[in-house]
């Protein structure tokens, strides 16, 4: 991605996924490997999301703009504008990386709960329907039961 000393603008003529994800990254101040303990996800995928070898999945790409602090239209096609793009070089204050640091884990750990809590919701409800069958009775009347 070259810059030629102005405000970049992310379009897809300009950069591709992996220039803006590298971007973002280094602006929220993480490394590779941050990025990816926060993710739950291995080194080497986060590398190759930043080399265009692969894409991730829509609830990493949610997870990883609320992290980095940018849209997720942004991070997926540049568009959306200075407001929602982070500035080449601004400086950021080493509080205020700690302190979205700390902000990046609270979500990622509350998206992770989120996600649990629905496989557990998901398991409950297998539960129900089979002991529900297993009584004659429908998921509604085994939930009623619950």
């Amino acid at each position: 991605m070259a810059d030629d000393g102005a405000m970049l603008s992310f379009t897809d003529d300009v950069a591709t996924f992996g220039d803006r994800l590298t971007h973002a990254r280094e602006a929220a101040g993480l490394t590779v490997p941050g990025l990816a303990r926060r993710l739950g996800v291995r080194r080497p995928l986060v590398d190759a999301w930043e080399a265009d070898q692969r894409e991730p999945r829509a609830n990493q790409m949610q997870m990883m703009s609320g992290m980095l602090g940018v849209s997720l239209r942004w991070l997926m096609t540049g568009e959306g504008g200075t407001v929602d793009s982070p500035a080449f070089g601004a400086p950021v204050p080493q509080e205020a990386r700690q302190v979205l640091g700390e902000l990046a884990q609270m979500r990622a750990e509350m998206l992770a709960l989120v996600s649990r809590m629905g496989e557990l919701e998901s398991r409950l409800r297998a539960d129900l329907a089979v002991a529900g069958a297993a009584d004659g009775k429908g998921l509604g009347s085994a939930m009623e039961d619950a």
